[in-house]
């Protein structure tokens, strides 16, 4: 998914996750740092959110319903990915994909994973630790491979 469908997708459910949350529209605006009549124009599908606004409605409702179903994942950690196209370090422990993700590769210590909501990718070691995403099946399957190789040496230097 792009930044711009996901600025497009999310702008356009603002105003259902404005109602889960049970702000009024003055309330909404105040959080988001836009004027009530911004916010007007987004629930109507005038105008689209910025970016910046996006990030704080990510940031602020992380948690809502509408956004983790949207995406498939955690509003805060796809936001990060879009911005930065992809992460390649240990995080936070996940569910291990019991849900939004469909397994594409398993190897003998991390396992290829893609979002069937947005198609993005992501490998998880066994312990369901997020190692890397990205939208780049070709570059997650790559990157799956060197981490196993650099587990699998790490490994035989413990032995």
């Amino acid at each position: 998914m792009k930044k711009s469908e996901f600025i497009g997708q999310v702008s356009r459910k603002m105003k259902l996750i404005r109602i889960e949350s049970q702000y009024s529209q003055e309330e909404m605006a105040n959080l988001l740092g836009i004027s009530k009549k911004t916010l007007i124009q987004i629930e109507k599908e005038r105008n689209e959110a910025s970016w910046s606004t996006i990030v704080t409605l990510c940031a602020l409702f992380n948690e809502s319903e509408i956004l983790v179903h949207l995406i498939g994942d955690d509003p805060v950690e796809f936001v990060k990915l879009i911005a930065t196209e992809n992460t390649y370090e240990p995080k936070e422990k996940t569910l291990g994909g019991r849900v939004f993700w469909h397994a594409i590769k398993e190897g003998s210590h991390f396992i290829l994973q893609q979002n069937i909501i947005s198609g993005h990718y992501r490998i998880i070691d066994l312990d369901h630790v997020r190692w890397y995403s990205t939208f780049d099946a070709e570059d997650a399957e790559q990157v799956r491979l060197k981490l196993e190789l650099h587990r699998e040496e790490s490994d035989d230097t413990k032995a």
